[in-house]
């Protein structure tokens, strides 16, 4: 087990698997924990990449006391990574919020990234607004948050149940839940502030290759917010997934690894 010091003597949790292959970076999505990338890490591994798994602040393995789990301090944690690590051009892929985490860390790394993957990526809005038509509101987003201080644990299984739009088994929703359940208080926080914040202008400055993978049922992230964030991007492609909604690694996989193996080798 590895952790890395970001905030005084708190801890983040890492692991580090080393590879001759293209480093690549998986940053979780909210509340959840690096084991949901169970199902692609072992590939990756297979095809010879260097992969990195991060539990971000409050989730998981991590400490839970955090003062500070803005997404700021969340993509500085994952820059800090790659640089104590060594890690030359990494690929950074960030599920749901963790796509707004590896965004801001993109903007850290400059000269240094290699590409970014947005796999049903919260940017570069969660919430809509006037000139944003993509998403929900920060109204439905609060509403979540005060599911969460009525009643933590029915709340967290129904974002575990409404995940994904393909049908994945009872086994895997509990694993989700499992997972949103180890998250601190705090983690919540992060969850406002990805309500709050836009990335449009931090994403137009990535010039490295970037790639979505994005389904086109997605209840949390709107496929329309993906199809107009790649028009923001100097060198991104879209990959739309039939069906799938929020996790299309967990839902059509074999299709996801052959999108992400294909660009990790380009």
């Amino acid at each position: 087990m590895a952790y890395l010091e970001v905030e005084g003597s708190r801890r983040i949790y890492f692991e580090h698997h080393e590879g001759d292959g293209t480093p690549v970076v998986l940053v979780h999505g909210w509340g959840a924990t690096g084991r949901c990338w169970d199902t692609v890490a072992p590939a990756l591994r297979a095809a010879g990449h260097e992969v990195v798994i991060v539990d971000l602040r409050a989730c998981g393995r991590s400490d839970n006391d955090f003062s500070d789990v803005s997404i700021a301090a969340l993509g500085a944690d994952v820059a800090l990574l790659c640089q104590r690590l060594s890690l030359r051009r990494p690929v950074l892929n960030g599920w749901s919020l963790g796509g707004a985490v590896v965004v801001d860390a993109a903007s850290r790394l400059g000269e240094n990234l290699g590409g970014l993957v947005l796999t049903g990526g919260a940017t570069p809005r969660y919430t809509s607004t006037s000139d944003w038509p993509h998403g929900g509101t920060v109204a439905d987003v609060q509403g979540v948050l005060d599911g969460l201080a009525a009643d933590r644990a029915t709340t967290l299984k129904g974002v575990a149940g409404a995940v994904c739009a393909k049908p994945v088994g009872d086994e895997v929703v509990v694993w989700l839940w499992g997972m949103f359940l180890e998250m601190g208080p705090c983690g919540d926080d992060s969850l406002r502030d990805l309500a709050e914040i836009d990335q449009r202008k931090t994403l137009g400055a990535v010039t490295a290759p970037a790639l979505f993978l994005h389904g086109t049922d997605d209840g949390f992230t709107a496929h329309s917010g993906a199809e107009a964030a790649v028009e923001l991007c100097s060198d991104a492609r879209l990959v739309s997934f039939p069906g799938c909604g929020h996790a299309p690694f967990l839902e059509d996989r074999d299709a996801y690894l052959a999108e992400l193996t294909g660009f990790l080798n380009r």
